[in-house]
Order: structure tokens, then C-alpha cells, then sequence
């Protein structure tokens, strides 16, 4: 780790509580928000892109992501002074595709009805021999990065957190900043329906892939599969993982933006859209819904909050 750079814990802002009297009286249930939209880059992946930059020992980092980790790692590799290439879906937000390449990055974008964007990796890997491969969620240092939300969590009084499911970097860093810490706070995940890998991993034991990556209005968990190493902490330590419609993800989303003030993007919002899909199940819980980013484009939340 290059000792001229600053500190993981320096370099992140905290995560911001807010505790919304609108939404709780609408919903009739305990619950506080825990938003990563305010983080750097607008997003909780800051946090793993900055500590991966920090402690790889190659000045070339390549990824794949649908633009949160992508833009986090590009800021970051611009603060450590590394390069970064990023493989993106032509599907992306356009935001997060610009915030890329205004970060330095260079965009790889690829359709991905074509060719796989792990295909696309392994192609430029080949080209980049000397360049760190950083997985988005599949890799110790972003889990420990943002195992640093899990140490702010264990903080607070919460009989429940809900965080968003995509690739398992955001639930297995929280599951083991919250383990680290000593507290015995139930963690469960929100997924997209129709993108409900996880879920049924869980259910079944055993790690399952999604068939294709799936069109959910969730982009940021548009995965084809956890992580490995993210898939046996989730197996071991979180409790279920609900599967929400994009119905209730986009009511989510315009509920943020009515009563709590808040920006959130669709994946951000699953945790909410969990809450909705099974309200009764919480009743009588004190419960933290992470919000894991507000990055969508302009045209998309007009739509869906209007």
C-alpha cells in the first residue's frame, strides 16, 4: 500500500442516516435509511474501488461493471494514480457511462446480447497481461472495503439491515463488517425478481447462475451470478433474501423522491421494494434499509417518479 495516498477510512465519507417521519407513518414501521448517495461517485463502490486501488500492486486495473464499481474504480485509480479500463453494457445509464470516462477511465462498452462482458474481460486481459483484473463484487479487497459500512451499522440499534443483492460485494462487506464488530443484527437481502439468482442459491445451498443477464430496471444487479467468495459468506451468515418485482422497485424509487427527499437509483431502492413486498414481516422491528446509490439518468427517474 503506498504510504503518500490516504487511508480507506480518510478517503470515504460515512454512510448518512436519515430517519424519515413521512415514511415510517406511511409504511407504520420502524425503519431508518442508510444512504450511500451522497458517498463518492454516488455510490457505496467507493469504498471497494478506493481500497483495491490503494493495495494492488499493478499501475493498470481492469474491470467489468454496469457503471457504479466502474466509476468508483476510475476515480479512484485517478487518486492512486493508476490507469483503469472499464467493460461496460451499451445498456448502461448514459450518466454512468459519462462519469467513467470524465474520471479518466477508458470505456470498453459491448453489447452484451452479443458477446458476455467476462467474454470481453478475457479478450482484453490477454491484451493487458500486466493490468490487476478487479471483479465488482468477487474479490477480498472490495469485500473489505465495504465490510466499513458493516463497522458504521453495528453501531446503531437495528434488529434487521436490508441492503440490494447484485453480484454479493455489498451484502458479504456488510455481513462481515457487522460479524467484526460483535453485533448480532439479522442481514437480508433484496433482489430483483427477475433476476433472483441469489434467492435461489440460498434456498437450494448451492451456488446458481441466471441463464442470461436479466433486464431488470435494477441495472446496478443485472449479474449473471454471486461472487464465489461472496456466495460463502452469504450462505453462512445472511438470513433470506427477498426477490422484488420492478413493480415495487419503482415504487420504491418515486417514495425515496415523495416522502424521504431522497435520490435513489433502482437497485438502490430493492431494500424498500422489499419492504413493500412483505410489509407485515417487519412490523414490531427496528430496521436499516441501505440505499446503495443514486445514479440514474435524468430521462429514467423522471419516468419513474412522475
Amino acid at each position: 500500500m503506498r504510504s503518500d495516498h490516504p487511508t480507506l477510512l480518510t478517503a470515504i465519507r460515512p454512510t448518512t442516516f436519515i430517519e424519515s417521519a413521512k415514511l415510517r407513518d406511511h409504511l407504520g414501521l420502524d425503519i431508518t435509511i442508510a444512504t450511500e448517495t451522497f458517498q463518492h461517485t454516488g455510490s457505496f463502490k467507493f469504498r471497494a474501488a478506493y481500497n483495491l486501488a490503494l493495495n494492488v500492486e499493478q499501475d493498470e486495473v481492469l474491470t467489468a461493471s454496469s457503471g457504479n464499481f466502474g466509476q468508483a474504480l476510475a476515480y479512484a485509480c485517478k487518486l492512486t494514480g493508476k490507469k483503469c479500463t472499464v467493460v461496460m453494457p451499451s445498456t448502461s445509464a448514459r450518466v454512468k457511462i459519462d462519469a467513467v470516462r470524465g474520471y479518466g477511465a477508458t470505456v470498453d462498452l459491448v453489447d452484451t446480447t452479443k458477446v458476455g462482458r467476462n467474454e470481453r474481460v478475457a479478450q482484453l486481459a490477454a491484451e493487458m497481461p500486466d493490468a490487476y483484473f478487479a471483479s465488482a463484487y468477487d474479490d477480498k479487497y472490495v469485500i473489505e472495503g465495504n465490510a466499513t459500512i458493516g463497522d458504521e451499522l453495528a453501531r446503531g440499534d437495528f434488529d434487521a439491515v436490508i441492503t440490494p443483492v447484485g453480484g454479493g460485494g455489498l451484502i458479504s462487506g456488510i455481513v462481515t463488517g457487522l460479524c467484526r464488530s460483535g453485533s448480532r443484527t439479522e442481514v437480508i437481502g433484496a433482489e430483483p425478481l427477475l433476476g433472483n439468482d441469489a434467492a435461489r442459491s440460498l434456498k437450494a445451498g448451492m451456488l446458481i447462475s441466471n441463464e442470461s443477464e436479466p433486464m431488470t430496471i435494477a441495472d446496478g444487479a443485472r449479474t449473471i451470478s454471486l461472487g464465489k467468495l461472496n456466495w460463502e459468506i452469504i450462505r453462512d451468515s445472511v438470513a433470506d433474501i427477498i426477490e422484488v418485482s420492478d413493480e415495487k422497485i419503482a415504487e420504491a424509487v418515486r417514495l425515496y423522491f415523495t416522502l424521504a427527499n431522497l435520490k435513489s437509483e433502482p437497485t438502490g431502492a430493492l431494500s424498500l421494494g422489499a419492504i413493500l413486498s412483505d410489509p407485515a414481516r417487519f412490523a414490531g422491528r427496528k430496521v436499516c434499509l441501505i440505499v446503495s446509490g443514486g445514479n440514474v439518468d435524468a430521462a429514467v427517474y423522471r419516468e419513474l417518479i412522475v
